[in-house]
């Protein structure tokens, strides 16, 4: 028995052909659904990265008991229990959050392993003077961006870009091992994700009139750029994804070549989606978790049953991949697994979703419930983890100072997990509980307001957190019931209406008001202005938080920090700004 994983990062489903993305160049993702089973109702659990890893290893959700982080010592990992019942595991991957603080367990997992450099920022080559970086549309420019602009200069060509040689690596190895048995070979790129760099042959397969700045990695924020700007990053997104499409014909002219066919399950799949636009929306995690994000693409070859071009529409999550792999190479699936294998006959009901202090999500198909948090304090939020690790950095000693010791759960293996004040960037209270109807509004344009809906898929949820052995702390977040039944003094839809409402109302056209785009210290150097600024937004000049975003634009910062900025503020500040002499 063989196993090849393709696995993409912000992969998004609906520019993909099989899933009606008429616009983009990638003939091999068709051909990949000629030849495999297409999945129409795959759904994310736990989001971004390494949290969607997690439950790549261990077949059960991450996000209601911690955030991102490494795996933990009590933790079932897939491709561990594959290497210990004598299948060999590779991991080839350019993905830099592996060789990070907060994704350090993982690669070690696998039998062997090969990391390819130069990602997002990678801290790869070490150059003091600046890399030549041109204009750019980009905001947020951490230490990340000057580096990145430093490794493109080692990428002048194809054949260096890290995903070449990730798929190189990747196939090197099934090249290598072809004719053996009992091997599974992950190969991960990094790409689609932004930055959306890609080389000429595949920008010029979108071909359009575009002269302004450089823009091929958008902010995690509310669409303030021009039309033009939005069509052309778009573009960008879209070389880079068929330069992905041209990775994976390649793994599939492996198969052909090596007659792997015969005795080979392919999963091809993603960790989440990216928003380029829609909505009014770049990025993920600072938004509420919208179908392009967590609406996944999902393509599986299982040579037992043979099922080509089919089309299957049960509902199906990442936690499902740990049991599927260890199912096809015959090893038992731990009691902790949560997730179903692919071919099996169960199905389950809803999927639950989110992010470590964000909304919990569930969808049973046809509705999505966004539960927010019940207060604008969004507590108590707690970290239960034995591996206090952010992103990139360990807990600092004031973040551990006052933790306890948890009791534990009945998948610690009998461990305490330190328990932990946690923190989150923004408060999705701001978004309220939302609730949408798939079928009348696929676009997720128009929430509703319908008690008996909201009822049932709260039960849903509370019915799935229960399972998953969630902290009291999370259903007191969310004020819902723990124990016993979820009633109609649960709901928030409703209650929740009018913020909701403000949350999505759309920023002023900058057409309309020029002004906003003008750095916050050079409109409060006017005393005019400056009142007109405090009179709307009074935290905002009386607080060390000018300092910090002094040099940005005001419409720049509604669109990162629409609970700071409120778009009505917004609008009322822009008019009299307007009105005020030259």
């Amino acid at each position: 028995m063989k196993a090849i994983m393709v696995m993409f990062d912000s992969l998004n489903r609906h520019m993909l052909p099989p899933y009606g993305g008429d616009w983009i160049h990638a003939p091999n993702f068709a051909r990949l659904a000629a030849r495999a089973v297409t999945f129409d109702n795959a759904y994310a659990g736990s989001m971004p990265c390494m949290p969607a890893r997690r439950e790549l290893h261990t077949g059960r959700y991450n996000f209601l008991h911690r955030s991102w982080g490494p795996l933990e010592p009590f933790d079932d990992s897939m491709p561990e229990l594959l290497k210990r019942n004598g299948v060999h595991t590779h991991l080839a991957s350019d993905h830099p959050h592996y060789w990070e603080d907060g994704g350090a367990t993982y690669h070690g997992r696998y039998s062997t392993w090969e990391f390819i450099r130069g990602q997002e920022g990678d801290p790869w080559k070490g150059q003091v003077a600046d890399p030549e970086m041109p204009e750019n549309l980009k905001r947020v420019r951490m230490p990340s961006y000057r580096q990145d602009w430093a490794n493109r200069q080692h990428m002048p060509t194809e054949d260096l870009h890290s995903q070449t040689r990730t798929f190189d690596a990747g196939l090197e190895f099934i090249r290598t091992n072809h004719a053996q048995d009992n091997w599974f070979v992950q190969i991960e790129t990094f790409d689609p994700h932004e930055p959306f760099f890609s080389h000429k042959r595949y920008k010029d397969l979108y071909p359009h009139d575009y002269d302004g700045p450089h823009f091929d990695w958008p902010d995690y924020k509310r669409v303030v750029e021009t039309d033009e700007q939005v069509r052309h990053a778009r573009y960008e997104y879209a070389a880079l994804l068929s330069m992905c499409d041209h990775s994976l014909g390649r793994v599939l002219d492996a198969m052909d070549e090596h007659g792997l066919w015969e005795d080979t399950l392919l999963i091809v799949n993603t960790d989440h989606g990216l928003l380029l636009g829609e909505k009014g929306w770049w990025g993920k995690s600072v938004q509420p978790w919208y179908n392009e994000l967590v609406h996944l693409p999902l393509f599986v070859w299982d040579p037992r049953d043979g099922r080509a071009g089919d089309r299957d529409d049960a509902l199906v999550q990442t936690i499902d991949l740990a049991p599927t792999l260890l199912e096809y190479f015959g090893v038992a699936i731990p009691a902790d697994m949560q997730g179903l294998p692919l071919n099996g006959d169960r199905r389950r009901e809803a999927a639950l979703f989110g992010i470590h202090g964000g909304h919990v999500n569930v969808t049973d198909g046809r509705h999505v419930y966004m539960r927010a948090p019940a207060t604008a304090a969004n507590a108590p939020l707690l970290e239960h983890t034995l591996m206090p690790t952010h992103m990139k950095n360990r807990f600092s000693p004031a973040e551990l100072a006052d933790l306890e010791l948890a009791e534990p759960f009945s998948f610690t293996k009998g461990v305490r997990t330190l328990l932990i004040k946690g923190r989150t960037l923004l408060n999705p209270f701001h978004h309220g509980t939302l609730l949408f109807d798939l079928k009348a509004d696929p676009e997720q344009l128009d929430p509703i307001a319908d008690d008996d809906v909201e009822l049932r898929m709260a039960a849903l949820l509370v019915e799935l957190m229960r399972d998953n052995e969630a902290p009291p702390s999370q259903f007191e977040r969310l004020g819902l019931p723990s124990t016993g039944k979820v009633t109609e003094e649960h709901l928030l839809v409703r209650a929740q209406r009018e913020q909701a409402r403000r949350a999505a109302e759309p920023l002023p056209d900058l057409s309309d008001f020029p002004l906003l785009r003008t750095p916050i210290k050079a409109l409060v150097a006017d005393p005019r202005a400056a009142e007109v600024l405090r009179a709307h937004l009074p935290g905002l000049l009386d607080s060390e938080m000018l300092q910090l975003v002094a040099g940005t634009p005001l419409i720049d910062l509604a669109a990162m920090a629409g609970a700071l900025v409120p778009t009505a503020a917004l609008r009322a500040i822009a008019a009299e700004l307007a009105e005020l002499p030259a």
